[in-house]
């Protein structure tokens, strides 16, 4: 009995001692880094910068170019040609060079966007008569897409080789490339969603 009575003593002194201990980890203290503030200047990436730097720089060298190669501007020079395509106009002229086409003071494969299909409609009446390297080409082009100026643009160069020669007409005209596209998009009708398309039939 008596064994039993300390053994019940030692029992609850050991669970009076464990509810003392805290089971609670140690909180560790860190000191604090100061936070770093970045200006939003330094967020711009240098090489965006020198990139926009360069195109501004030949932008400005193609303005010079254009100016220095075409004395008395557009209208006073003799190999020019006026194409149209949809609302897209192209005053288009040609200069003995080295095959440059400049559109807008801009590089034609930059103003076009790298598209294949447009710079080929660019390049066909050159290739037709074998004059890709022969003459540079300047033009203005305004109004519609880069689709339509594309097209508009081939037109102006065909009408300003037929001022080269007229031996150029029946090779350029066998290409189709001297008439006039005359497709337009069609006006919307009032009551039709489109030109032609209807809301759905409803009987009731």
């Amino acid at each position: 009995m008596a064994t039993s009575i300390s053994s019940l003593a030692f029992s609850l002194s050991s669970l009076s001692f464990s509810s003392q201990v805290s089971h609670k980890p140690t909180a560790l203290s860190f000191p604090r880094s100061k936070s770093l503030l970045i200006s939003p200047s330094s967020s711009t990436s240098p090489l965006l910068v020198s990139a926009s730097a360069a195109a501004a720089v030949e932008t400005a060298d193609l303005k010079s170019f254009v100016k220095s190669s075409l004395p008395g501007g557009f209208a006073a020079q003799t190999l020019i040609g006026t194409g149209r395509r949809k609302s897209a106009v192209a005053r288009v002229v040609l200069r003995e060079g080295t095959g440059k086409v400049i559109i807008n003071y801009r590089d034609a494969k930059e103003y076009l966007q790298g598209n294949p299909l447009w710079l080929q409609y660019v390049k066909v009446p050159l290739v037709t008569l074998g004059y890709e390297s022969s003459y540079d080409v300047f033009v203005k082009a305004e109004g519609g897409g880069l689709s339509g100026q594309a097209q508009a643009i081939s037109l102006g160069i065909a009408r300003a080789l037929l001022k080269v020669s007229d031996d150029h007409r029946s090779p350029l005209k066998k290409e189709g490339l001297l008439t006039r596209d005359s497709r337009v998009v069609e006006r919307k009708k009032a009551g039709l969603k489109k030109a032609r398309k209807a809301p759905q039939f409803s009987k009731r």
